[in-house]
């Protein structure tokens, strides 16, 4: 049921997944959160160099990227989210916790730290999730050859899966879904992958520099 085209939007998330567990297990063997904030430019360092190597076979990133009007509409929409984001977070909105990502020493702040976390959330990870969650499942909930399954082509089932999917890879699982559809609906629209790229873009540059200014380091 899964194809090369498949695995090859699928390895570069299970990676940065991976990554989630591992932290997780080197925290319950005592190791200093600290020390496991350095993780993170491995983890999208390792995404970025799978996302480099695949790039050829992302036939939907060589297609043609979205026109003015498009491409402001997907930037507000990052816009839109981002204040939805930070607003859906009341205890029903949310599962589980967040440990959140503080790159403070000592109470000052390593700015190469928070480097890393905004290039990776802005540039890496739109690129390695709309390739994952747009570009391959939902058009693979249409059919399993799913690169012959247009945008337009999209089905409510798909859709909804995504989205819902989607909405509980995040603590804020209500924002999250808010945030899929949005993502979703572009594509759909738009009918390139470039513009949720761009709006997914957005919304996680402006939160990080929201978190920065705020603060907030659960939000990460």
């Amino acid at each position: 049921m899964l194809n090369r085209a498949a695995w090859l939007r699928i390895l570069p998330f299970a990676a940065y997944m991976l990554f989630i567990v591992i932290a997780d297990a080197l925290e319950r063997l005592g190791v200093a959160p600290a020390a496991l904030r350095w993780l993170y430019p491995v983890k999208v360092g390792l995404v970025a160099l799978l996302l480099a190597l695949f790039w050829r076979h992302y036939h939907e990133l060589g297609t043609a990227r979205p026109a003015l009007r498009a491409a402001l509409t997907a930037m507000a929409t990052g816009i839109a989210v981002l204040v939805l984001w930070v607003s859906l977070d009341a205890g029903w909105m949310t599962v589980g916790s967040s440990p959140g990502f503080d790159p403070r020493n000592g109470g000052r702040i390593d700015w190469l730290l928070v480097a890393f976390r905004i290039a990776g959330a802005a540039l890496v990870v739109p690129v390695m999730e709309e390739l994952f969650w747009r570009s391959f499942l939902m058009r693979w909930v249409v059919a399993s050859d799913f690169e012959t399954v247009a945008p337009s082509q999209i089905t409510l089932k798909s859709f909804a899966i995504t989205i819902v999917l989607f909405g509980f890879e995040h603590n804020l699982w209500l924002a999250g879904i808010v945030a899929g559809a949005a993502y979703s609906l572009l594509y759909m629209r738009h009918r390139t992958l470039w513009s949720p790229i761009l709006a997914h873009a957005v919304t996680n540059g402006l939160l990080g520099a929201w978190v920065v200014w705020t603060g907030n380091w659960s939000y990460w």
